[in-house]
């Protein structure tokens, strides 16, 4: 009864209009004044240590970075060695916006950002070389969203936060889904390139291809240094969130010189302004996790699919269906922070293994963020495009199926999310 009450009153607020956060707060502080007995001293230190966690740091810097990297020129580098190794396939462009989002993914850790960063600078290209605006609008929509896939990706932290899983064998875990689904929709983007005859580029010489990679190496060499050093151990992934920030700060101000001096304090006003949105959502969410907690609601959960004969294979199929429902409505950090703490404990009753759960719920924020109403990538990519939100639906469809067909191959193959960690000796 508890549990429809705070399901509904949240429900009922969201639907209002209210923003997610101040939503989760309002429904806390109703049901704690009205339904319960629980001492306000105890929330107020339960508030204060759910948000003292270490990974939550990870957060700021990482946004940070992504904001130094989109704000430089290291997008425009990628996408020309994109360009010079797969140009001249069918579709090369379209092609080279899927390698270049996935290698900027791996420096940003935000899928809107690249999108942001390639699209702005691909999608103008693609419409001159001859490429219909629908083609390249559906690219980068859905290839952008490998940003929260390809490590390091804030949602991850987010769900380390929520479950206390580690965030360095979840951004391992992440790697062989994130190319796997990379290659996923470069194989769609290929054959409706060849199918349809789209333009190709001229092919490269090796020169060129060299010149390109020089160009680009400085960026590229975030994605070592990140995932490098956790592999080897050399720090912790908020350590290695902290060092990607210094290093592309030094990148896009003193190597590349596309960022003055003078537009640093901006880029550092806009992360700030990310990272406390972000926080106060957190915040929140803690509230609203620590009550279901109190209510014993996902213990309940738990029992009662036991009870019932609900398996593996049925419980699985069950959070993938609620969290692309829950995607139409909210952005990826909201879901993650409400829904982990209640599917979560279930998931671990049934044997299921923390990491590869977390992967499953990613995979689901990527499908989230690109299909309406709420998708972020569609409206990033509409701000880019200028294609209304019904247009831009229909123009990645394709990819969209793709990307639900691999939802079906990653929750129910384990080893595909956890064969590296587990080799890495992480799990």
């Amino acid at each position: 009864m508890n549990a429809l009450v705070i399901f509904g009153l949240l429900a009922v607020l969201m639907l209002s209009g209210m923003p997610i956060s101040i939503s989760l707060g309002l429904t806390v502080l109703t049901f704690l004044f009205t339904m319960t007995e629980v001492p306000l001293e105890s929330v107020a230190l339960k508030l204060f240590t759910g948000i003292e966690k270490f990974e939550i740091m990870a957060i700021p810097f990482f946004i940070l970075a992504g904001n130094f990297l989109t704000h430089g020129g290291v997008a425009k580098r990628m996408i020309n060695f994109a360009t010079s190794m797969v140009g001249h396939w069918y579709g090369g462009l379209g092609l080279a916006g899927v390698l270049a989002c996935a290698l900027f993914a791996a420096v940003s850790g935000s899928s809107p950002a690249t999108v942001v960063a390639i699209g702005s600078i691909l999608l103008p290209a693609m419409v001159k070389a001859g490429f219909p605006n629908k083609f390249g609008a559906g690219v980068i929509a859905t290839s952008g969203a490998l940003g929260i896939l390809i490590p390091p990706s804030i949602v991850m932290v987010m769900y380390s936060v929520a479950t206390n899983t580690s965030v360095g064998a979840l951004f391992m875990a992440g790697v062989i889904p994130g190319l796997a689904l990379a290659a996923t929709l470069g194989g769609v983007t290929w054959y409706r390139a060849k199918k349809f005859d789209y333009p190709r580029q001229p092919k490269a010489t090796w020169g060129e291809r060299w010149k390109a990679f020089r160009a680009s190496v400085w960026g590229l060499l975030l994605i070592v240094v990140v995932m490098g050093g956790i592999y080897t151990g050399i720090f912790t992934p908020t350590e290695a969130a902290a060092m990607s920030a210094v290093y592309a700060f030094i990148c896009a101000v003193f190597i590349y010189k596309d960022l003055g001096l003078k537009d640093v304090p901006k880029v550092l006003l806009n992360s700030a302004n990310m990272s406390a949105m972000l926080l106060y959502i957190i915040t929140n969410a803690v509230l609203f996790s620590f009550i279901m907690t109190n209510e014993n609601i996902p213990q309940s959960l738990a029992d009662w699919m036991m009870g019932n004969g609900l398996g593996v294979i049925t419980f699985l199929l069950m959070c993938n269906v609620l969290l692309l429902l829950a995607g139409n409505f909210m952005e990826p950090s909201s879901i993650v922070l409400i829904f982990a703490p209640i599917l979560f404990p279930v998931a671990i009753k049934l044997g299921i293994d923390p990491v590869h759960f977390g992967i499953i719920m990613v995979v689901n924020m990527e499908v989230g963020m690109c299909h309406p109403p709420v998708g972020l990538n569609l409206y990033v990519a509409s701000g880019i495009t200028k294609m209304g939100i019904t247009e831009l639906t229909i123009a990645v469809w394709p990819w969209l199926l793709s990307m639900l067909g691999f939802l079906i191959v990653v929750t129910y193959w384990p080893a595909l999310s956890l064969w590296l960690p587990q080799r890495l000796g992480m799990i």
